[in-house]
């Protein structure tokens, strides 16, 4: 069975969602106030990689959106994460890299501090500004009326 966004409404993991060009504006607001705070000094390198990286699911939140659906709560990250592959029709290796990425937060975030190094946070932060400059081109080519 090829996987789709209706296989996934049909098995529970996403919902129907009507977004609007309101909610997309704020999604996008969200991203560069994450992008901008992932650069600030002083924070770790884990908190550093935290707020890319949230900036990076906004992205997939924003695409999942536009494209009609939101994840349900349980898992909604992976989720989200894996729709990239199906909304913006990202290439696997991008996908699989956040989902890594997503991995090595939850890590930082609840089990060990100091697990992520400056190379990881510099990878993390440059995928989340690649991904926001992906969507700004596809929303205007896919969801022109949402911009």
């Amino acid at each position: 069975m090829k996987v789709s966004l209706q296989n996934w409404l049909e098995s529970g993991y996403i919902r129907a969602h009507k977004a609007s060009r309101r909610e997309i504006a704020d999604l996008l607001k969200a991203v560069d106030r994450d992008l901008a705070d992932s650069q600030l000094r002083g924070l770790s390198a884990d908190r550093r990689f935290a707020v890319a990286y949230s900036a990076a699911l906004l992205v997939a939140t924003l695409a999942l959106a536009a494209s009609g659906y939101r994840a349900q709560q349980e898992g909604h990250h992976y989720w989200s994460i894996r729709s990239l592959a199906l909304t913006m029709k990202l290439d696997a290796r991008i996908v699989d890299q956040l989902n890594a990425f997503r991995r090595k937060r939850n890590i930082a975030d609840y089990e060990r501090v100091g697990t992520v190094s400056e190379e990881e946070t510099r990878k993390m932060v440059a995928l989340a500004k690649e991904l926001r400059d992906t969507v700004a081109v596809w929303l205007k080519e896919n969801h022109p009326e949402l911009v």
